[in-house]
């Protein structure tokens, strides 16, 4: 019969922090019934021989999904009321376990969440601070006294087996900071509270090489980057120029107050500056098969000072790229074509049709537009309505062009000769770098003419050879399309087809971002559900291929 408690250990690699952990819970584990969970996330036979050791279930199943799929798996593993989740490199207190079981037994049901101190350690290494900034490690104080709050570090986290039941599991897909605090808002926003127990305290503990002061400052640098990445998605991140202003103040809290936390603060506020100007994905980020492998690393969108950088940027590439397409259209030989505009625009927000019309009509070959208001169907439902009888494959190329893209001049004719050249069947073209572009691999490469790649866009350009148009039109009648692409990306490998990126005509996707009026949710659960009986790419398997230059 499981205990009144289940406490759950997430780990990876770190079996000598870990034999600290089992050493100072497993006491109280003994007195008072609890089960003791060790979720190993990278497995090795040193973790497993600690917990063991300490008579705590080992769990390796599923491994390398993240921190939130580990603290999901232990939930499973166990039927325990209370799950105790807590940190591998932890000293727990007397009285920790003891008083969070009691809180359980004494508050009332609307408390999902119990909490308590987590006081840093620094072992074996000389590190001062003036006590007014925290701790290099996660520390939470709110007093001598019992209280609601609002958070809860996951170091120190017991959560009630009947919200946990309510509010659903730990999403998975999110890692690298932000991971409990996403499970504790639905807490809260269902009705929930989480209390702070001033008795159920813990040591988050530093030692050997990870004491050092270069060691905690790089850590605090991945948490500054993750943190900042983090409110951009929430829509709470200050200002570069405010983030500076952290910084100058952190550095000079180091030389006032000879305080360690200040270069260890500078750390964090480095980072905070490194994630708002250089837009790499979170490696932190979990890949869950089927939940969110599908998804680009990132949102892609550019704004503020990086957008400025960005631009001036584009500006010296561009003429590398006009080269690069008077080379096309000097080479000659291009058979002229009959090419099938679709363009679907939104009658709420400002557009760019009638400039892309104009660049259609500019175009030497025998180009048919088809355009028409959005209307209150999903994007490919009115794709669909746009092609109407017409033949798919009657056309040498149909090209579907968002209403908000800002096109080069010539742009069609070059684009398609460069598709052509490089035998491509279905094309898109590069973003310039100051353009909300989710998938790096379609950011624009200097140096480029086209590239073969395994994955092409859903837009906002796409282009489809007759093989291809024949093939996958008429679209599945999708009101956002998310996760086509990647189907899309896996019928071209099983059939053969050269898919690819032309960076010599790159095009600007800055006048709204990205997918902006989707309802997120909405547009993952789609996605989901049309790739659950369909082949797709994985996101770790979209890539450059080759490079025409």
């Amino acid at each position: 019969m499981p205990g009144a408690a289940a406490i759950i250990i997430p780990t990876r690699g770190r079996a000598q922090y870990l034999e600290g952990a089992l050493a100072s819970i497993e006491p109280h584990a003994r007195a008072l019934g609890a089960e003791m969970i060790v979720v190993d996330d990278g497995p090795d036979q040193a973790t497993r021989e600690v917990a063991a050791r300490h008579g705590a279930q080992y769990l390796d199943e599923g491994a390398g999904q993240g921190l939130n799929a580990a603290r999901n798996r232990g939930a499973a593993a166990t039927g325990a009321g209370l799950l105790v989740y807590t940190d591998d490199d932890v000293i727990v207190g007397d009285g920790w376990l003891e008083a969070l079981v009691e809180a359980d037994r004494r508050e009332p049901p609307d408390v999902g969440a119990f909490t308590g101190p987590i006081r840093p350690v620094i072992e074996g290494h000389y590190f001062r601070a003036c006590d007014r900034e925290g701790g290099p490690a996660s520390s939470f104080d709110l007093g001598p006294a019992d209280t609601d709050c609002e958070k809860a570090w996951g170091a120190n986290l017991a959560v009630r087996r009947e919200a946990f039941e309510r509010v659903g599991p730990f999403d998975p897909t999110i890692g690298g900071g932000d991971d409990e605090e996403e499970w504790e808002r639905r807490l809260i926003r269902s009705g929930g509270r989480i209390r702070y127990l001033a008795d159920a305290g813990l040591d988050h503990v530093r030692r050997g090489d990870d004491a050092r002061l270069s060691s905690l400052c790089r850590a605090a640098r991945a948490r500054g980057r993750v943190a900042r990445r983090r409110d951009e998605a929430a829509g709470r991140a200050p200002s570069l120029a405010a983030e500076v202003r952290v910084l100058a103040g952190c550095l000079w809290h180091g030389l006032r107050r000879l305080c360690m936390m200040g270069p260890v603060m500078a750390a964090h506020a480095l980072g905070r500056i490194a994630g708002a100007l250089h837009r790499a994905p979170l490696p932190s980020d979990p890949v869950v098969p089927g939940v969110n492998d599908f998804l680009a690393p990132g949102s892609g969108e550019v704004a503020g000072k990086r957008a400025a950088l960005m631009a001036a940027a584009d500006r010296l590439l561009d003429l590398d790229a006009v080269a690069r397409r008077r080379r096309i259209r000097r080479a000659g030989g291009q058979t002229r074509r009959r090419v099938l505009v679709l363009t679907l625009w939104r009658q709420d927000v400002p557009t760019l049709v009638e400039e892309i019309r104009a660049e259609a009509g500019r175009s030497g070959h025998e180009v048919e537009v088809a355009s028409a208001p959005a209307g209150t169907g999903g994007k490919f439902e009115n794709l669909n309505a746009l092609i109407g009888s017409r033949d798919p494959g009657s056309y040498d190329w149909i090209v579907v062009i968002d209403d908000d893209v800002e096109l080069p001049r010539g742009f069609l004719d070059d684009f398609l000769g460069a598709a052509d050249r490089a035998g491509l069947e279905i094309a898109q073209p590069a973003h310039r770098l100051r353009s909300h572009a989710a998938w790096p691999v379609t950011r624009r490469r200097p140096g480029s003419t086209a590239r073969r790649t395994t994955f092409v866009e859903i837009g906002p350009v796409t282009a489809f050879g007759p093989e291809a148009a024949t093939t996958l039109l008429p679209f599945p009648n999708l009101r956002m399309g998310w996760g086509l692409d990647a189907h899309w990306a896996a019928v071209a490998r099983e059939r053969g087809w050269a898919i690819g990126v032309i960076d010599a005509t790159p095009v600007g996707h800055s006048l709204r971002p990205a997918a902006e009026g989707y309802p997120r949710e909405a547009a993952v659960a789609e996605g989901r559900e049309f790739l659950a009986t369909r082949p797709y790419l994985t996101r770790d398997e979209i890539r450059t291929l080759a490079v025409y230059r």
